[in-house]
């Protein structure tokens, strides 16, 4: 019998491009699968030959999605690279900024890219099972998700004057400080934000009870997982120490994002641009672990906020003294991380320290060289690392990205959805659309995450004005 290939390309609901081939046994059961990110962006080596200081604006322009998280990370490394400490003002605006990034980002993915699945069914009409068909079922909540996404954005653009690639942090601090007229905006509509976020929670908890096999099934696996944390293991998002731990839950290390490349190494597939990151102490693929939402409260001991903490109590009551697996359970744990940056807005903007002009410490005449940058971004924890000569022009970049690190999980889920769901020999177009969204469960934003070592591929095609292919070339 003849060998069988599923593709699906592109995946959807997803920022990027990617696909899954996945290959059929002669009983047309699935043999295993492979999540392929073909996409290649470079952008560590355009950056070579740059004014460091440039940094925080040319690297938000890899991605429109999570612009503001490589324009804070940059300007962290920045500041290491110019040894400079930015005034605390400075620290809240920028993490204040970072705030409306997750709200944003998290209430655009679960509403719009993860909801059609949850409140149409993975089996719905493909015509109806998106953002439109959310608007048709049930327009009061679509009206709600528009308004909380406009909310994070908003809180960008009064920081950074643009909602998309904002112009804010510089090195050393923040280009502006926050008016009063933006600040009480802000907090105008904080109530109304945390009020749709527990919406959403019961929403999504309400769908979890109803699908509870389902849930603990789909794309459950043992893996590390990393996020940030402070000297008291409580969830940080924006500055602390990077903590990893075991599949069993074990702490496994904690360190500062300087050090990170004693404990992080890249492996990479022929069959990916994307790179496939791992703990360095344990080797490839036992070293993979997981980042993002349901990575992060797999590693931190608390919330620091009241409304998130009892929320993160009920999340850690469903693995007990065990990490929770099933990859669905990211879209729960990402709705607290909203709920906790609504709450973090109100304490940001309720400390002193935020209206204050004091916003930036400029270098001494000799820079340092080399900075790293870490935060955690919404899908996770993202390096940025720079060096430099001594005029500060950039002379190696290197970038490991958020949904880089979940790429081992992406593969992994979708091959075990594959092999749990698709039967060849009666594939139904839901069959296929599960295994997309095993890979949705991480939000991945592909276009800023790619890039590995090798000679990419090259095809290109001459065809005249009436459709004759005059020549075709590869590389």
């Amino acid at each position: 019998m003849v060998a069988r290939k599923i593709t699906i390309e592109p995946v959807t609901r997803i920022e990027g491009h990617a696909r899954v081939t996945i290959h059929l046994d002669d009983d047309g059961k699935v043999k295993e699968s492979f999540f392929h990110v073909d996409e290649f962006r470079g952008a560590e080596k355009f950056c070579e030959g740059r004014p460091y200081w440039e940094m925080p604006q040319i690297t938000q322009r890899i991605c429109g999605i999570c612009p503001v998280s490589h324009h804070l990370a940059a300007a962290k490394a920045c500041d290491g690279v110019a040894g400079v400490e930015p005034p605390r003002p400075a620290k809240l605006l920028r993490e204040l900024m970072h705030m409306g990034q997750v709200i944003q980002s998290h209430g655009m993915h679960f509403f719009h890219l993860a909801a059609p699945d949850l409140v149409l069914g993975f089996d719905a009409d493909p015509a109806k099972r998106n953002v439109i068909g959310i608007i048709e079922a049930n327009p009061t909540l679509a009206l709600k998700a528009v308004n909380l996404r406009r909310y994070g954005q908003q809180i960008i653009e009064r920081l950074g004057r643009k909602r998309v690639h904002p112009f804010f942090t510089v090195p050393g601090g923040v280009s502006t400080p926050l008016t009063s007229k933006n600040r009480d905006e802000i907090a105008a509509e904080r109530e109304t934000m945390v009020g749709i976020t527990q919406e959403a929670i019961a929403l999504a908890k309400g769908w979890i009870g109803d699908n509870q096999a389902l849930v603990d099934n789909f794309a459950s696996f043992p893996s590390g997982y990393m996020g940030l944390v402070d000297d008291e293991g409580t969830l940080q998002l924006y500055d602390g120490q990077i903590r990893v731990r075991d599949s069993e839950g074990k702490l496994l290390a904690q360190f500062q994002p300087q050090d990170y490349l004693t404990y992080v190494a890249e492996h990479v597939e022929p069959w990916s641009f994307l790179k496939f990151p791992f703990y360095r102490p344990l080797g490839f693929p036992q070293g993979a672990y997981r980042v993002g939402p349901l990575g992060r409260l797999n590693v931190v001991d608390r919330i620091g906020t009241p409304l998130a903490q009892e929320e993160f109590k009920q999340f850690k009551s469903i693995g007990g003294d065990k990490p929770v697996e099933p990859s669905l359970y990211y879209h729960y744990a990402r709705l607290i991380e909203v709920l906790y940056a609504c709450e973090r807005v109100e304490e940001l903007l309720d400390d002193p320290d935020i209206m204050s002009t004091d916003i930036r410490a400029y270098p001494g005449t000799k820079l340092v060289g080399h900075g790293v940058g870490v935060i955690e971004a919404p899908r996770g924890t993202l390096y940025h690392d720079y060096d430099t000569d001594e005029n500060g022009l950039m002379t190696r970049v290197n970038l490991i990205v958020a949904t880089g690190n979940n790429n081992w999980a992406m593969h992994t889920s979708s091959s075990l959805v594959a092999k749990a769901f698709v039967d060849g020999n009666k594939l139904t177009e839901g069959m296929l659309n599960r295994v997309e969204a095993a890979i949705r469960c991480y939000d991945p934003c592909l276009s800023c995450s790619t890039h590995a070592i090798g000679q990419m591929p090259l095809s290109v095609t001459l065809v005249a004005a009436d459709g004759t292919i005059l020549d075709h070339i590869t590389r």
